[in-house]
């Protein structure tokens, strides 16, 4: 197969994976649903049964990530549609999310103590929870391994998008604000993107928190990691 009919196959195929499994967890709701995991694990299981590798996948995948920037632009309109509910609600959401940007580093962190993880990893692990970009800067200026560090925020965004939901329903929070800043504060943009599934206001929500949460984490990371690193 040429590489434009490769590129094209494998563009089409990731598009239809994710409307399908975005169709099936709208309808259905079930954690196990998200379409992030649901597309993932289907486009993994095609190219192991077709014989074809990453490479193959490569050039398609670079193009689809380059959208992500499009893409975080485009959350400033539910943003703007919902920017009375940010005005009033503006003090609890940063405080909100500052608190929650701090909560989920010492979570990890101190998981990492008593697991006794080396320091490198630990400085890895700490920005988990805001995006790549920015939490590989953090850890590398932090002496921290920027692939590791990429590979905690993936794990952390995909468990996230898939287990909180259904965790902050156990705890009774119906506030799509409220829904909207743990998601996006915790699991920075495939959070925001399963927030966004349940509401305009979730996802103007996550958009905002993931932001706040990005910014207050650069600037507080090379004071608050080597608290837990000492």
């Amino acid at each position: 197969m040429s590489g434009v009919l490769l590129f094209s196959f494998f563009v089409v195929i990731t598009v239809t994976c994710y409307l399908a499994t975005r169709k099936l967890f709208l309808t259905y709701r079930h954690p196990l649903l998200n379409p992030v995991f649901l597309s993932t694990v289907a486009i993994i299981t095609m190219l192991k049964g077709t014989g074809l590798g990453l490479d193959d996948y490569r050039p398609a995948k670079e193009v689809m990530t380059y959208l992500l920037g499009p893409a975080t632009v485009a959350l400033a309109l539910p943003l703007y549609h919902n920017r009375m509910v940010l005005r009033e609600h503006m003090l609890p959401v940063m405080a909100g999310v500052m608190a929650g940007s701090l909560a989920t580093m010492a979570a990890a962190l101190g998981a990492g103590r008593l697991l006794q993880l080396d320091t490198t990893v630990l400085t890895s692990l700490g920005p988990k929870s805001v995006t790549v970009p920015i939490a590989v800067e953090i850890s590398r200026l932090a002496g921290g391994d920027a692939s590791l560090t990429a590979a905690f925020v993936v794990a952390t965004g995909m468990i996230g998008s898939i287990m909180g939901p259904s965790l902050l329903s156990l705890c009774r929070v119906q506030s799509p604000v409220a829904r909207g800043l743990a998601l996006g504060t915790v699991s920075h943009g495939q959070g925001t993107a399963v927030a966004l599934l349940e509401s305009e206001t979730a996802g103007a929500m996550g958009g905002v928190a993931m932001a706040i949460a990005a910014v207050f984490t650069a600037l507080v990371a090379p004071y608050y990691l080597p608290l837990f690193l000492q």
